[in-house]
């Protein structure tokens, strides 16, 4: 009976879906009218920028039809991310963290290493095949899905024009029927400090140091400043951050999870100076004294040591020399460019996506709005659920959220539950020897749908993907905990923590 049923409903389905999909096609192909170059010398998409907003969009691009170009000023493809950023700082976490093992964790585990030592040049050698291999890796997938690549730095210099200006000064015009501005961000750089990469680093220097350094103050314990001190921590610098929050971790954590993590990290050797202001720095040789004073209090004032200042206090979008105001495109105050719900600026057939519009500055969220971006250029629906982007900083424990923090949700009067888990009381990380951390899962007190998710722990960055997909789809606390869970997996304290959420308690921990 409940076959019959299901074969019935899914005929009924699928004439209906036939019937929707005809008018999104006629649709769609009055669109591609409008949005396709009509002569053969023009491209359908210029995309300035090749991180990863500018080539998923250009590979998007080519496979629903586009005639597709990606204009990249620097040598290699990938942006911040694969060169100067993400992947290369990720690979020196996890090898930093290889080597804390075995320096300081093998023998409790009952290994036993002789003449342990640092090799710093062979791991930077490692950081930079990964990277190497991942830019060439984009190179063949432009080759391979028919994306052209064109060097040098792109400009707008017509409604329908982007000019390539090469390194040996030549220029190449591109005439075109849409632009998409994809050029990401920067350093922010700090006011009276100046960056010489050597001893006063940003976050693209500090992933090239010759030598571990005795003494590391880090100015801003957020995403970026905690992954790159908890790096030289491990390799055996006495790294001091420095914030100005009264919280480390960056916009957007728990406060719960703040206070967790900072105690974790602070057990690990990292020291921290919150709601305290750098007011400057000196260099003395090959040492810095760095100016610090209380928020609070201005009087309290103090000077710390070092050999290696880091400067790690965000970064700007990258929107200058594009030619923006001379098309008409105005920048915000924080030169932002200005985008509707279909990531189109003040001229129709010109978009933007990631760090240089509005919202967290991170890859997946570029890369999820450069495929929604030219989907819509073909005629497609728009649409992301921004609450839905899940954010992680990579030390160890790793730090994971996606949705609403319990801040968020007081601040709306929005009436929630919690349900909590700590690794202490999960089998795979006990038996990892990794207990550190906790599930944190906050749902609607009415509906139990599931509002937002916190995690502390090994894994986090894996683990919060679940809980994504989870808010994507309305689920509820109740669903989550109602799904088998392979054991023994840590994400089991996903499910306990969301049985907890809306049961009350959790079977392993009371």
């Amino acid at each position: 009976m409940q076959a019959s049923i299901r074969t019935r409903l899914a005929t009924v389905l699928k004439k209906s879906s036939l019937g929707r999909r005809q008018k999104e096609i006629q649709v769609t192909c009055i669109t591609y009218s409008k949005s396709y170059s009509s002569s053969t010398n023009d491209v359908d998409l210029v995309v300035i920028g090749s991180g990863p907003g500018g080539y998923v969009a250009a590979i998007k691009a080519s496979q629903l039809g586009l005639n597709t170009v990606c204009v990249e000023k620097n040598a290699t493809l990938g942006g911040t991310c694969l060169n100067v950023g993400c992947i290369p700082s990720k690979a020196l976490l996890h090898n930093s963290h290889l080597y804390h093992l075995a320096h300081s964790e093998f023998k409790s585990r009952g290994i036993d290493v002789d003449g342990l030592r640092l090799n710093l040049p062979q791991m930077m050698e490692q950081k930079k095949t990964a990277v190497s291999s991942l830019t060439g890796g984009i190179a063949m997938l432009f080759k391979s899905n028919k994306v052209t690549h064109v060097s040098g730095h792109g400009t707008i210099t017509g409604k329908n024009e982007v000019t390539a200006l090469k390194r040996d000064g030549s220029k190449e015009v591109i005439k075109t029927k849409n632009i998409l501005i994809a050029t990401g961000s920067e350093v922010t750089p700090f006011p009276g400090i100046e960056v010489d990469e050597k001893h006063i680093v940003s976050s693209t220097g500090v992933l090239s140091l010759e030598s571990v350094p005795k003494k590391m103050v880090v100015i801003g314990a957020g995403v970026i400043g905690l992954e790159l001190g908890s790096v030289w921590s491990r390799l055996g610098a006495e790294v001091t951050a420095v914030e100005f929050l009264g919280h480390i971790g960056g916009v957007g954590i728990d406060m719960e999870i703040s206070k967790n993590f900072q105690r974790i990290l602070t057990k690990q050797g990292l020291k921290f100076k919150l709601t305290t202001k750098v007011t400057g720095a000196t260099k003395f040789g090959d040492q810095i004294k760095v100016s610090v004073e209380s928020v609070k209090d201005p009087s309290k004032q103090e000077e710390l040591d070092c050999d290696v200042l880091l400067v790690c206090v965000g970064r700007r979008p990258y929107t200058e020399n594009l030619g923006l105001e001379e098309v008409g495109i105005e920048r915000d105050q924080k030169g932002r460019i200005p985008i509707n719900s279909r990531f189109a600026t003040a001229v129709p057939n010109i978009y933007a996506i990631g760090d240089c519009i509005h919202g967290p500055m991170l890859a997946h969220k570029a890369e999820d709005e450069g495929i929604v971006c030219v989907e819509g250029i073909t005629g497609a629906p728009v649409h992301i659920d921004y609450n839905c982007v899940p954010s992680v900083i990579y030390t160890h424990p790793e730090v994971a959220w996606v949705g609403k923090t319990e801040e968020d949700l007081k601040s709306s009067g929005v009436e929630f539950k919690v349900g909590k888990f700590p690794f202490v009381a999960n089998s795979r990380a006990k038996t990892n020897a990794d207990t550190d951390g906790l599930v944190k899962i906050l749902g609607d007190k009415q509906t139990d749908r599931i509002l937002g998710a916190h995690i502390i722990g090994g894994g986090a960055g894996e683990m919060i993907n679940e809980a994504a997909l989870a808010l994507e789809y309305g689920a509820s606390c109740e669903d989550v905990a109602r799904v088998c869970h392979a054991h023994p997996t840590c994400s089991e304290a996903f499910r306990e923590a969301n049985l907890a959420a809306y049961f009350g308690k959790a079977i392993n921990f009371s």
